[in-house]
């Protein structure tokens, strides 16, 4: 069953940020992970969410998404993403199969 991970996040360093974003798309891809969106406009419709920054990322399955986020080769990677961004909101959304 695929699964929706949908996060809200602050940037504080955009140059780093950068070089994070570089390098995370192709290790999310070789994972089974797929961007869905991130860095678009953002226009809330209804409620009061009101969102820094969304990025939406499609994984096959829960497995696939907890491999690539303990792996080894992440590791470093998370750290740096978590030392210039705050997460405002982090959801997990279980899609369906068609």
């Amino acid at each position: 069953m695929p699964i929706y991970l949908i996060l809200d996040n602050e940037i504080h360093d955009a140059e780093t940020y950068e070089r994070y974003k570089t390098v995370a798309k192709p290790m999310v891809e070789a994972a089974g992970g797929e961007y869905l969106t991130r860095d678009g406009k953002i226009e809330v419709l209804a409620g009061d969410w009101n969102p820094s920054r969304v990025v939406i990322l499609k994984w096959p399955t829960r497995e696939a998404l907890d491999t690539f986020l303990s792996s080894e080769e992440y590791r470093p990677w998370k750290e740096l993403r978590e030392s210039v961004t705050t997460t405002r909101t982090l959801l997990l959304i279980e899609g369906f199969d068609q």
